[in-house]
């Protein structure tokens, strides 16, 4: 999952007209010439595109018959843009889909599945869960392009100085905060309201919105409750930021984190290129990656997000072929190195994570706590759960509703997102 993705809407809407006739548009090719595939990449205009750009430049030079079209699509617009384009025969060739959109698009039969052909030719090299979370309904619709989790950061300076380590449980994280307000004068810890990020505290007591398996909503289970009231309590004591219900929180949060005003937060290896921007992390062996705290269960888990490459399924045969001979290049082990090594994001195959890789202590530390990732179920509605949470979140942490009557409007919301499921 990407947040704060900042990209020219006017290049987006230039590509959709540029595209309007689809994957299956052979304008710019002919019998004898080149094919020309599209790909819509969903990554950060800056920090990222260039180093994809560059990679298409490569592919192109060692396949002469293909050419591809990059377009960079703002994160936040790319689903609703794919799912229209794709819906009437538009569509690009190749998504850079967020793993929360794989399913969904697969259940629409946007994607191809990508079982026996080329793009998965090495299909073991890749962590497994992330193979699992391409699925659904059995087949792989996603090839594992980039990976995230979140993890508990922090300023190893600050810790230091307060005579506190990274915490293991969620009160070791208050009587940390507490310390470190006192010895430094800094808040201790400054957590989100965003739905996603108290996923960590969901996982913590072993629950999640729904059992997908079981068709049962569980967003206001006595396990869910009490995972949510660690996270509401963590905005108010000695050391513990107030919550931040602005539009501009999130920006707030990784200002004051990488400006050492607060010693630590959670947060993805999507911002790990801006943490090394900040005045506190000028030295990178300052940034501190550890797994989130646990919950009562006694076990500690995060989200998996991240992003696959997918295929159009409405694309001929001919782009089909192109489409996965350039989706297997760009999930290479040497295009994976590369990738991490100019982006600062974690690759998805085992043998991409090479010495100098490695050498990142951004890139090892989330390395290291990708155990605690929860991977997402094959649930094409599962990511539009978290808008309702995001919602009552906000009035909860905001004071603006109790717990209870924030839950209860939270559930009767995802009811009707899933109604086949159970309260």
């Amino acid at each position: 999952m990407r947040r704060g993705i900042a990209a020219t809407a006017l290049v987006a809407s230039l590509a959709l007209a540029a595209t309007a006739c689809g994957g299956g548009d052979d304008s710019g090719s002919d019998s004898s010439g080149p094919v020309t595939i599209t790909w819509w990449d969903t990554s950060n205009a800056t920090n990222e595109a260039p180093t994809y750009q560059a990679l298409v430049k490569e592919f192109e030079a060692a396949n002469k018959d293909i050419k591809v079209k990059y377009v960079n699509v703002p994160f936040d617009q790319a689903q609703n843009k794919f799912d229209t384009a794709a819906g009437s025969k538009g569509a690009p060739d190749i998504l850079r889909s967020e793993v929360g959109w794989t399913p969904a698009f697969a259940k629409k039969s946007f994607f191809l599945p990508l079982d026996g052909t080329e793009a998965l030719a090495e299909q073991d090299k890749f962590q497994p869960s992330l193979i699992e979370q391409a699925k659904y309904e059995g087949k792989v619709y996603g090839v594992p392009f980039t990976t995230d989790t979140l993890a508990f950061v922090y300023n190893k300076d600050l810790f230091k100085k307060a005579g506190v380590e990274a915490p293991k449980t969620w009160d070791d994280l208050k009587k940390a905060a507490a310390t470190i307000k006192e010895k430094t004068g800094v808040d201790g810890y400054w957590g989100s309201t965003q739905a996603y990020y108290a996923q960590t505290f969901l996982y913590g007591e072993g629950t999640d919105t729904v059992d997908a398996d079981a068709k049962k909503i569980t967003v206001a289970s006595p396990e869910a409750k009490k995972g949510y009231e660690t996270w509401l309590s963590l905005f108010d004591g000695k050391g513990l930021h107030k919550a931040d219900t602005t539009a501009d929180a999130y920006a707030h949060i990784q200002e004051a984190f990488v400006s050492g005003k607060v010693a630590s937060i959670m947060q993805g290896p999507w911002e790990i290129t801006n943490f090394y921007k900040g005045s506190a992390f000028k030295d990178k062996a300052n940034l501190g990656i550890a797994t989130v705290p646990a919950g009562s269960s006694g076990k500690a888990g995060a989200p998996t997000g991240g992003h696959n490459l997918s295929v159009y399924a409405g694309s001929d045969k001919a782009h089909q072929e192109a489409s996965l001979k350039f989706v297997k290049f760009m999930t290479s082990a040497k295009a994976q190195e590369t990738i991490a090594l100019k982006n600062n994001t974690l690759p998805t195959r085992d043998d991409a994570y090479t010495t100098e890789v490695k050498a990142d202590p951004g890139i090892a530390g989330y390395q290291g706590v990708l155990a605690a990732a929860q991977p997402r179920p094959a649930l094409p509605e599962y990511s539009s759960l978290w808008g309702p949470v995001d919602a009552e979140l906000l009035k909860i942490a905001g004071g603006k509703v109790s717990l209870d009557k924030g839950l209860s409007t939270a559930e009767t919301s995802i009811a009707k997102l899933v109604p086949d499921f159970s309260k």
